[in-house]
């Protein structure tokens, strides 16, 4: 597998001759970069919005009962 930062080739963390405990990542370096992105919001999850923004709602009419 390649390490999804910088495409190096990442050991398996449970390789019996020298364990990977940053896997998918490469090293630990990669690891760090990969949380910075998250932390820094370079990465998104897109969504579907479940109800429109209220700008965009029509009017209320509260009538005169």
């Amino acid at each position: 597998m390649l390490c999804p930062i910088c495409k190096k080739p990442a050991k398996d963390r449970d390789d019996p001759k020298s364990p990977n405990p940053s896997f998918p990542f490469c090293g630990e370096r990669c690891k760090l970069i990969d949380l910075g992105r998250w932390l820094g919001e370079r990465y998104q999850i897109p969504v579907k919005p479940t109800e429109p923004p209220t700008d965009m709602l029509p009017p209320i009419d509260a009538g005169d009962d």
